[in-house]
């Protein structure tokens, strides 16, 4: 389905010996000690560990880095998978980012065009490299992030993932079905697992446009701080899904839910066959 699973580690090299073995086996729990005190320290709790490790997961089920570790950010330049498409700073300290026409994003060359995106984010967040050759999967288009904010990622997949349409379908959200029909189909690739009732702060439904036909968003908020939005045009599923750890959640949660809630399709072009 939709996401790209983070990754867990690489193969680690074979052991010469029993002592050497043992040896691992004890790094290896005083580094889990270490972490599961420092997420306490940090408010996050196993709850959201369990979340982090599988969050945004598998995007058409490759292995990889969905929302990465930030230490590739990128430099916006004219490189493959990276074409600038932030406008200046407005009034209220955000930017806007528009999805500029031909960025390939994880796609690579043989997609068909895509329609046009936009967001909000706040000045600062940096834009992070995303490519055909991205761990992460082919279906990540963008991804944005600040250390003591929090990070994004959208993903464009094929309405396919969801359900069974024709290539040149002209599909929207409610043809896939209600909101928690949509998030239970995709929860667990790109959240890591099911999404309780209990788990659930909010789920509503907005129509938003932006040059054409309005479009309906699926709009949901965890109890782990994970925001999502979600709709569907032509064939394909747009979802932008932010993360935040506990310290950047009380700090950030309000430019959080401005980035999610100005997530809009562009609906002015019809023909991207």
């Amino acid at each position: 389905m939709v996401g790209a699973r983070l990754a867990t580690g690489r193969p680690r090299a074979p052991l010469a010996a029993k002592e050497d073995r043992a040896g691992a086996r004890r790094s290896l729990a005083s580094r889990a000690k270490a972490s599961r005190t420092k997420s306490a320290d940090d408010g996050t709790g196993d709850h959201s560990r369990r979340k982090a490790l599988g969050l945004l997961a598998t995007v058409g089920g490759g292995a990889g880095a969905f929302l990465g570790a930030g230490s590739s950010q990128a430099v916006q330049g004219m490189t493959a998978g990276r074409i600038p498409g932030l406008s200046p700073v407005d009034s209220d300290g955000f930017r806007t980012y528009s999805r500029p026409e031909g960025k390939m994003g994880g796609h690579g060359i043989g997609w068909s065009e895509i329609p046009n995106y936009q967001f909000r984010v706040p000045d600062g967040w940096k834009e992070e490299a995303v490519s055909i050759a991205d761990l992460g999967g082919t279906e990540i288009d963008v991804r944005f992030a600040k250390d003591d904010e929090g990070q994004l990622a959208v993903v464009v997949a094929p309405v396919l993932r969801f359900m069974n349409v024709g290539f040149n379908a002209d599909v929207r959200i409610e043809d896939i079905g209600p909101p928690e029909k949509v998030l239970n189909g995709f929860a667990p690739e790109i959240l890591g697992g099911p999404v309780e009732d209990d788990d659930l702060l909010k789920e509503e439904t907005m129509t938003k446009n932006l040059g054409g036909e309005p479009l309906t968003y699926y709009i949901w908020e965890t109890k782990s701080h994970d925001l999502l939005s979600a709709t569907a045009f032509k064939n394909r599923v747009f979802i932008i899904a932010l993360r935040a750890s506990g310290r950047q959640w009380r700090s950030a949660k309000d430019l959080l839910h401005t980035i999610q809630k100005s997530f809009v399709v562009d609906t002015s072009k019809v023909n991207y066959d």
